[in-house]
C-alpha cells in the first residue's frame, strides 16, 4: 500500500503543478505585466497600430480594437484611451468606430489620479483634430469624460499607453466642443490646412507635448508658467524640443513675478531635451544657450551636492528636478527669476554635441538665499550707496 500510496501523492503533485502552470500562461492579463525597466525612447521604439488593437482585445475592448488600425494610432507619442464596452457601441451602429477611437483617444499620458486633480470642465484636445473632452469629478473622487464615468481606471499602463474603461457611451464629439469656455479649455485655434500649411509630423507632436505640459503645469501650481507656454506657443511649436526652468505660482505673486514672465525667454533652452540625469552631470561653468538670443545660462554650480549643496544655474537653486517632462519637453523647478550675468558667452553651435564651457562668471556677489546674483559696479560706489541686484538684465526680452 505504501507505494501506491506514495505513487498517487506523486500523481497528485505533477497535476498540481501542470494545471499552476497553464494558469499561469493563460490567466495573466496584459495590465498585470509590470512596466519595462529601460527608459521610455519614442523616436527608437513606436508602437503599431496592432499592438493598440491587441491590448484593447485583451482587455475586452473588441469593437474598438477592431479600429485600431483604421484610426492610425501609430506614433511615437504617449497617449490615453478612454474605451467603452462593446454593448454600449452596439446603441450606435451608425458611428464611426476609428473616428470615434480618434475622438476617445489623448496625446499624453493622463491616470487617474492626474485626472482627479484637474480643474472641474477642463477641456483637452484629442487626436481629432478641433474635438475636445471635457473631464469633470465630484467630490467622491470619481472621474467623468463628457459625462460618462470612468468605471475601470487604470486598467492598462506601461509608461507608453494609459486605458480607462468607460460605464457608457460617448458619442461623437461636436465641432464647437473646444469653443465653450475656451480660457479653461486646453485648446489652440487650427491652422488653415492647405496643401502648403500642413504641419508636419515633427511640428504636430511638439503641438501636443506642448498641450500636455501647459495642462500639466497648471494642475500642479504653475499656472503662470503654464500661461506663459500659451502666449508663446506659436514660437515654441516650431522648436525640435524644449527645456524650460519653471517658478511656481507661491514665489511669482511673492514677488518674482514682473522678473520670471518679462524674462519668459531667458528661461527656455531651445532644441535641447535636457533631462535631469544629463543636467545634474554638467559640470560648472557649463553654458546654455537660451531663446533670448546673446543672453545665456550659466551653471555655476554643478550637480551632485545633495541638499547641502544643489544644483545652481546664474546663482538660482534648481529645486525640482525633472518637473514634468514627455518625448520633446523637460522642465525643471526654480526657486526664483534667473538673473542676467553680464558674461561674454563663446558663440553656441546648435549642432554641437555638447555644451560649451566659460572660465568664470561676472557675478562677484552670489547671494544664495534669495538666488540672486549681487552684481558689482564697474565704478566704485560711492559712499552710502550699494551695489543694485540686477534680476532683469540690459534689456528686457519680448514676453
Amino acid at each position: 500500500m505504501a507505494p501506491t500510496a506514495l505513487r498517487f501523492l506523486l500523481l497528485l503533485l505533477i497535476i498540481s503543478a501542470a494545471a499552476s502552470a497553464a494558469t499561469a500562461t493563460n490567466g495573466s492579463s496584459i495590465s498585470a505585466s509590470p512596466p519595462t525597466s529601460t527608459a521610455f525612447q519614442p523616436t527608437s521604439h513606436p508602437f503599431s497600430p496592432s499592438l493598440v488593437s491587441t491590448i484593447l482585445s485583451t482587455l475586452g475592448f473588441r469593437e474598438f480594437s477592431t479600429a485600431a488600425v483604421a484610426a492610425n494610432l501609430s506614433t511615437t507619442t504617449p497617449i490615453t484611451v478612454f474605451a467603452p464596452s462593446d454593448a454600449s457601441l452596439l446603441t450606435c451602429p451608425s458611428c464611426s468606430l476609428p473616428l470615434l477611437l480618434q475622438e476617445l483617444t489623448l496625446p499624453g499620458l493622463y491616470p487617474l489620479h492626474f485626472l482627479q486633480t484637474l480643474i472641474f470642465g477642463t477641456k483637452i484636445e484629442t487626436l481629432a483634430p478641433n474635438r475636445c473632452l471635457t473631464v469633470t469629478n465630484n467630490d467622491k473622487d470619481k472621474v467623468f469624460v463628457n459625462g460618462v464615468e470612468i468605471s475601470h481606471p487604470d486598467l492598462f499602463s506601461n509608461g507608453l499607453i494609459v486605458i480607462h474603461g468607460l460605464q457608457g457611451f460617448v458619442s461623437h464629439l461636436s465641432p464647437v466642443s473646444c469653443d465653450v469656455e475656451r480660457m479653461s479649455s486646453l485648446s489652440f485655434p487650427a491652422q488653415s490646412l492647405t496643401s502648403s500649411t500642413l504641419p508636419s509630423s515633427s511640428l504636430a507632436i511638439m503641438r501636443l507635448m506642448l498641450k500636455d505640459a501647459i495642462l500639466r503645469l497648471r494642475a500642479t501650481g504653475y499656472s503662470i508658467a503654464s500661461l506663459a507656454l500659451r502666449v508663446k506657443f506659436v514660437h515654441l511649436s516650431e522648436l525640435k524640443s524644449i527645456t524650460i526652468f519653471a517658478l511656481d505660482d507661491v514665489s511669482i505673486f511673492s514677488g518674482e513675478g514682473s522678473s520670471y514672465l518679462s524674462n519668459f525667454r531667458y528661461h527656455v533652452v531651445p532644441n535641447r531635451r535636457v533631462t535631469g540625469a544629463e543636467l545634474v552631470s554638467l559640470p560648472s561653468t557649463t553654458v546654455l544657450p537660451t531663446m533670448d538670443v546673446g543672453n545665456n545660462l550659466v551653471v555655476t554650480t554643478a550637480g551632485g551636492g545633495g541638499s547641502l549643496a544643489p544644483m545652481r544655474v546664474n546663482y538660482v537653486k534648481i529645486t525640482t528636478i525633472d518637473l514634468l517632462h514627455n518625448s520633446r519637453i523637460v522642465i525643471h523647478g526654480i526657486s526664483a527669476a534667473f538673473p542676467h550675468m553680464h558674461t561674454p558667452y563663446p558663440s553656441y553651435d546648435q549642432k554641437g554635441a555638447s555644451f560649451p564651457q566659460i572660465q568664470r562668471s561676472n557675478c562677484d556677489h552670489p547671494d544664495g538665499d534669495r538666488g540672486m546674483c549681487l552684481v558689482e559696479a564697474a565704478v566704485p560706489a560711492a559712499a552710502g550707496v550699494q551695489s543694485t541686484v540686477d534680476t532683469e538684465g540690459p534689456h528686457v526680452s519680448e514676453f
